[in-house]
């Protein structure tokens, strides 16, 4: 019984080992990212990085709303893996997409337009969607807020 308790407390230390090494590795690369391209952003508390390019003038959307948004997504180097530029707004409640968007969609206004710069555990993590989305990626995407419900 002990062998097994002790195996378990290993096992979760390890866990919370690796999760310390992937924030630290993606806060360098957040802060490179910013640096690089001369960014003003606002932390927005783990790892979670917003820079407003457009205010709004509307609501700020909560974690109830559902948000009609036009968006691109890509990875630090600027390789694109998602968007709906091109066709119609899309429309979503912010209870069903990734929890960088949870929290960071509400730092928009209706009627703005901000950047998201989303760390691996607050995007896909280990377990990405496509293949164009690698394990433990940080997630870049451009928002543009048009209705909050």
């Amino acid at each position: 019984m002990y062998s097994n308790l002790i195996l378990s407390v290993f096992c979760l230390s390890l866990f919370f080992v690796s999760c310390t090494k992937q924030e630290v590795k993606d806060e360098e690369l957040i802060q490179a990212y910013i640096a690089e391209q001369g960014l003003n952003a606002v932390d927005l508390g783990d790892g979670l990085y917003y820079v407003e390019t457009t205010e709004g003038v509307g609501p700020n959307p909560t974690i109830t709303s559902t948000v009609t948004v036009h968006y691109r997504g890509y990875l630090l180097d600027g390789t694109e893996f998602d968007g709906s530029y091109g066709g119609n707004p899309v429309s979503f409640p912010l209870t069903n997409v990734i929890l960088g968007w949870q929290r960071g969609i509400p730092a928009l206004k209706e009627g703005g337009k901000g950047t998201l710069i989303i760390p691996s555990g607050m995007a896909y993590g280990a377990n990405p969607p496509s293949p164009s989305i690698p394990r433990n990626a940080i997630l870049v995407f451009d928002v543009e807020l048009f209705e909050v419900n």
